[in-house]
């Protein structure tokens, strides 16, 4: 397994491994290609295994209003058959060591058992537009004493929002 930045020649291969990580939902792969096309600037990494994306995970800026204040880890996806074997650990703990993450304040929406291992805790402060009451929304090097609600890349709101979001339910891990 080889962790690399994403080149454009993979870019196809995380389409692919985005459809086949959340079965029934194009919203990660449509906003990931949305990204790419409008030239949005992502810190990304992915995973190649025997010549495939077995795993993969971007930060995108986040905003209190146009100010850049942190990033959002989102999308991150690990092929179904290399689930739970430790792949997306050893990516998000490769990707929290890099220089461009490692001293930002870093926002994730997300299941809060599997991101605490990795340092981030419940934030109440700034508010997720995608979930009410932030249950599901996790920081790391965040001040929180600022009342906000974040800002996303006008990407994540363009693209149809999956009926498990909007509900606010988080897919399982």
């Amino acid at each position: 397994m080889k962790i690399q930045k994403l080149s454009i020649e993979n870019r196809p291969k995380v389409y692919a491994l985005l459809q086949r990580a959340f079965p029934g939902s194009s919203y990660e792969a449509v906003l990931l290609q949305k990204l790419h096309e409008h030239g949005k600037q992502l810190h990304e990494w992915v995973c190649i295994h025997t010549n495939k994306a077995i795993a993969y995970l971007a930060f995108s800026p986040a905003y209190h209003g146009k100010q850049l204040c942190g990033l959002h880890l989102a999308p991150m996806a690990v092929a179904p058959d290399f689930q739970k074997q430790g792949v997306g650990t050893e990516l998000l703990n490769f990707a929290l060591r890099q220089e461009a993450i490692k001293s930002q304040p870093l926002f994730v929406l997300g299941e809060p058992e599997y991101y605490r291992r990795f340092g981030f805790e419940s934030c109440q402060e700034p508010l997720c537009p995608f979930d009410n009451g932030n249950a599901h929304f996790l920081s790391i090097r965040n001040s929180g004493d600022i009342d906000f609600t974040i800002g996303y890349e006008p990407e994540f709101m363009s693209v149809a929002i999956p009926a498990a979001m909007s509900a606010g339910k988080r897919r399982k891990r």
